[in-house]
């Protein structure tokens, strides 16, 4: 059985001599455009850790938290000089944050050649591991990773929507649409071999104008929308949507509508589309009643930046209660402060209780694996803003609809993932 280490505050006293030098985090998100609406909660979820811990003591009871900020908005180059002169200015004992997946491929192999420990909050593309770092030792990811989305959207509409028939995708053009593109796809040709695409639209990530996308959609009279437009660019679409009476003429299914901060939706979101929230955490959900880890984060969240929390909260905020149990097991088992290599050896096939329900680490590749989350869009008194409907709520086992350990990586060359052929390959096909 996996040991399972319960999000706790206190520890037990360290053994031997503990130096009371701060512990230097460098954390990048997005502070500034369409994006900020993930970053800003990323970086309030990994403050408010760092201000628990510190008010504990700090790591180990003597080491505070400090927290050196950078702006992933200033551009992949930027970002990956930024992280050389953190680590080797600034000293950083940690790099951490990071959203897009455009970014992760080029900073992870970077935080390798420094030997910079990195817990990745984000940037959940499948090709980090499967490509650009495939045997990794000081980097890991928090978040689930990218397939799980599209799988987990193409398997509610198969759940919920099983007659649909036509299907036009508008997605952004980068990793994480055309990965989201491609896992739907493959799960819809295995479950709903007698869907077509018949339309297909790519805005470029940043875009503020959706129009031609929503009327070429709309001109091809699909049954389904789905689309991984996401953070700003996705609030700026459904509203742009709704003005040429899109949501009235078909269904709507998203991998991350429900991504941003909740604030961020309006009410007037359409109700009952499939609200894909990165495929682990809604703050509604697991609910207080049944997961009290849940309602106490929330609470504690809620009270501190007077808003709710997202999935890059939590994820942010579990980065460092999983940095802090390594660091304490390690403490344990070999006194003083731990190396980079001791930390790294209790983060491998660790399992923690967080907000989200459980969470593991794969030893084998370093990413963090969480069940799968999403729902439907709706109303409630309690809120200001849509949710997921609590009665509507679909899980999905992440062992699922995830390459299993030993999958075999895809060539350099291709464009697809281990689950993606792994789904291709062994998943068996409904006749249309």
């Amino acid at each position: 059985m996996l040991p399972v280490v319960p999000l706790a505050h206190a520890h037990d006293k360290p053994k031997g001599n503990i130096p009371d030098k701060p512990f230097k985090i460098g954390h990048m998100t997005f502070f500034t455009g369409p994006a900020a609406v993930l970053g800003e909660p990323s970086y309030k979820g990994h403050l408010f850790a760092a201000e628990e811990i510190n008010a504990r003591g700090g790591l180990l009871g003597r080491r505070k938290i400090e927290i050196l900020k950078a702006d992933e908005a200033a551009g992949t180059d930027a970002n990956v000089k930024e992280l050389r002169r953190m680590k080797l200015s600034e000293k950083i004992d940690l790099f951490t944050g990071v959203i897009s997946s455009g970014n992760t491929p080029a900073l992870g192999p970077v935080a390798e050649e420094l030997r910079a420990l990195t817990i990745f909050t984000d940037g959940c593309t499948d090709i980090l591991f499967d490509k650009a770092v495939p045997n990794p030792h000081y980097i890991f990811r928090i978040t689930n990773i990218q397939s799980a989305d599209g799988a987990t959207c193409a398997l509610a509409v198969a759940m919920t929507w099983p007659d649909v028939k036509k299907i036009a995708h508008i997605h952004p053009d980068y990793s994480y649409g055309r990965n989201a593109f491609d896992h739907f796809s493959v799960i819809m040709k295995k479950l709903m071999p007698h869907t077509q695409v018949v339309s297909e639209g790519w805005p470029k990530l940043g875009t503020t104008d959706f129009a031609s996308h929503i009327t070429n959609a709309i001109a091809a009279k699909p049954d389904l929308l789905v689309s991984s437009v996401w953070g700003g660019d996705y609030v700026a679409f459904y509203k742009q949507a709704r003005r040429y009476g899109m949501f009235d003429k078909m269904k709507l299914a998203s991998t991350i509508a429900f991504g941003v901060a909740p604030h961020a939706i309006g009410n007037d979101h359409p109700e009952g589309a499939i609200a894909g929230v990165h495929s682990n955490y809604h703050f509604s959900y697991p609910p207080g009643n049944r997961w009290p880890l849940n309602a106490s984060f929330v609470e504690k969240y809620h009270t501190r930046w007077k808003e709710y929390p997202n999935f890059q909260s939590e994820g942010a905020y579990m980065t460092l209660y999983m940095l802090k149990a390594a660091v304490e097991k390690a403490n344990k088992l070999m006194g003083g402060w731990p190396d980079d290599d001791a930390i790294i050896s209790q983060l491998e096939g660790m399992m923690m209780a967080g907000p989200a329900g459980y969470l593991y680490i794969r030893p084998d590749n370093h990413q963090a694996y969480k069940d799968a989350v999403t729902g439907f869009s709706k109303n409630v008194p309690e809120y200001p803003f849509p949710i997921l409907d609590p009665n509507r709520i679909i899980t999905i086992p992440i062992r699922n609809i995830t390459a299993p350990p030993g999958w075999q990586k895809p060539q350099p060359t291709s464009p697809y993932t281990s689950t993606y052929t792994w789904i291709e390959e062994t998943w068996p096909a409904v006749k249309a």
